[in-house]
């Protein structure tokens, strides 16, 4: 839940740390559901940016990208939740 003020929105941060970016503001920058945005500190503040996806990087829009720290760090978290998604259908499988 959030609530506008003058200079943005206030959003509810819950007890394990997670926070709702709201449809309009995802909207206006492109993230996706489900997705994957960057957070990083910069000049004292927190910063979203949000991050295309990784077969977008390599289709069309490659060129937009250098290759480098993001696009390396997108790949790692695509192959981590394959891993993950396997792992969870290997236990599933186990009960039945």
């Amino acid at each position: 839940m959030s609530s506008n003020t003058e200079d943005g929105e206030i959003i509810r941060v819950s007890k394990k740390g997670q926070a709702t970016i709201p449809k309009e503001l995802r909207d206006r920058f492109g993230i996706e559901t489900p997705g994957k945005v960057h957070i990083h500190e910069e000049e004292g503040k927190i910063v979203v940016d949000p991050l295309p996806s990784v077969d977008e990087m390599r289709g069309v829009h490659a060129g937009r990208y250098e290759k480098g720290t993001v696009l390396d760090q997108l790949q790692g978290m695509k192959a981590a939740d394959k891993r993950r998604e396997r792992e969870h259908d290997a236990q599933l499988g186990q009960h039945e």
